[in-house]
């Protein structure tokens, strides 16, 4: 199986207990005090990471945008975190004993991850045809979760290429459909089989749009390595991907699910249990006869059943008691033992 050691220590792997990120995004709103409370939340709901943005007006879009989109600036100036704040947020993350990541959308912003020592550094799906910012990430050695949403399997190949040309072989692949939100029938999870399949030196995880719980349980089901879900702390407020994100409460439970459905998968081989050898004495089968069998009669095959409990011998064995001479009489609906015949 695939891992991938973070910057941290912890191991991320798949089948392993899915590492499970918070994205956070904007949720926040630009406020430091509700981002706190997203962090706190995070850590309540069982998440291993809350997941910020690293962008802002300069380094989101282009003067071109802001020219079509007036209105467009305000909005990414208010909601944008400052490094400063960022920084802030990571130590305030590191006191409750969550991690802290964020995605970059500039050079400076991938610097500033480094040096503050983000378990990995995460690359949003619109970097995959991006080669010279995935050149940029890949050359800092550190880990990187690489979603993909939005790409073919060509430009995810390609893109893998490039970070691995740089020597950079800590990666993980993030299966993500780019819709928000998506609806169940457009996630095509068995995407991580195939991604697996095609990068098996690489954990496979699945970045979560859909509303619910239920596909990320299933995706924890398939082996992802690596679960994030968007949290919000009011999703009937208004902001970017607010309306998909999911409320604490209910991201406690998904985190529960997620983790309950990893442990239930358990292993390929098979394993009977110590108490399962203890309930075969209750729950199976022994050889009784069907009528009373006197001294000196040989047994014929209409004089065997089996019933409960399983402490006698076997049903296998009745075709090898047929024509054997009784010794012992037995009662009728009683256990034939192996000393009442011969």
């Amino acid at each position: 199986m695939a891992s991938c050691e973070l910057r941290d220590g912890r191991i991320v792997g798949d089948y392993m207990r899915p590492y499970i990120i918070a994205e956070v995004n904007s949720s926040h709103n630009g406020n430091m005090d509700v981002a706190k409370q997203m962090i706190i939340a995070a850590k309540e709901a069982g998440c291993d990471c809350v997941k910020f943005q690293s962008w802002s007006a300069k380094s989101l879009y282009s003067k071109t945008y802001y020219k079509q989109n007036p209105i467009a600036k305000r909005f990414v100036d208010k909601f944008a975190m400052s490094p400063e704040q960022l920084k802030e947020l990571a130590e305030y993350c590191r006191s409750y004993g969550i991690e802290f990541s964020s995605t970059p959308y500039s050079e400076e912003e991938v610097d500033f991850l480094v040096d503050i020592r983000a378990p990995f550094i995460k690359i949003s799906s619109m970097e995959l045809n991006n080669p010279g910012f995935l050149r940029y990430i890949a050359r800092k050695g550190v880990p990187v979760v690489l979603s993909t949403g939005m790409g073919d399997m060509d430009e995810i190949e390609k893109a893998v290429k490039v970070i691995e040309e740089e020597g950079n072989r800590q990666i993980i692949l993030l299966h993500c459909v780019s819709i928000y939100p998506a609806e169940e029938t457009t996630i095509n999870l068995n995407n991580i089989v195939g991604l697996r399949e095609k990068f098996p030196d690489y954990p496979i995880g699945f970045s979560d749009h859909t509303l619910g719980d239920v596909v990320a349980v299933a995706a924890t089901a398939l082996g992802a390595a690596v679960i994030e879900k968007h949290l919000t702390l009011d999703k009937s407020k208004i902001g970017m991907d607010n309306q998909m994100a999911m409320e604490p409460a209910d991201l406690k439970l998904l985190c529960d699910k997620c983790r309950m459905t990893q442990l239930a998968m358990g292993v390929k081989e098979r394993v009977v249990l110590p108490k399962e050898y203890e309930q075969r004495n209750n729950m199976r089968r022994s050889i009784v006869a069907t009528r009373d069998l006197a001294v000196g009669d040989i047994i014929q095959a209409e004089d065997l059943y089996a019933k409960r409990p399983g402490t006698g011998l076997a049903p296998e064995l009745i075709p090898s008691l047929i024509g054997r001479k009784i010794v012992n009489a037995v009662e009728a609906d009683t256990l034939i033992n192996e000393n009442d015949y011969i």
